[in-house]
C-alpha cells in the first residue's frame, strides 16, 4: 500500500497538491537586500514609502505592490517617467500581476521579485 500524505483523487487534495507546486511570490531583491512583501509595498522617492528609491527619475510616490487574495499585483501610481515590469511600461491606474523573477524598473533602479 502506498502512503500519500495528499490524496489527489479528491477536489480539496488536487487543490493541496496544486498549492504545493505553485511557484510562490515571497519577497522583493532590491540593492541586494532581500524585502519581504507583505499586504502593501509603496515605492518611490519620498523618505516615507516602504522602499526608497533615490533618482530624481522616480516620483515622490512612484509605485504599489499589493497582496490581493494569493497574489500580487503591481500598480503605477501616476508617476512622471512610469514603470516597468520586464521592459513593458504599465498601464496607468492598472494593476498588474507578478509572478517569481519578473524585474520592476523604476527609473534606473530595478527590482526583482524571487
Amino acid at each position: 500500500m502506498q502512503d500519500e500524505t495528499i490524496i489527489k483523487t479528491s477536489k480539496v487534495g488536487q487543490r493541496l497538491d496544486s498549492l504545493g507546486d505553485a511557484d510562490h511570490v515571497s519577497y522583493l531583491m532590491f540593492n541586494n537586500q532581500k524585502i519581504r512583501l507583505v499586504a502593501k509595498i509603496t515605492i518611490g522617492r519620498q523618505p516615507d514609502n516602504d522602499i526608497v528609491i533615490d533618482n530624481k527619475l522616480a516620483s515622490r510616490k512612484h509605485a504599489l505592490i499589493q497582496k490581493i487574495k494569493d497574489d500580487y499585483f503591481l500598480k503605477d501610481e501616476g508617476s512622471t517617467n512610469g514603470t516597468f515590469l520586464n521592459g513593458n511600461r504599465l498601464p496607468a491606474g492598472k494593476y498588474v500581476k507578478l509572478e517569481a523573477g519578473d524585474r520592476i524598473t523604476i527609473g534606473n533602479a530595478n527590482l526583482v521579485i524571487s
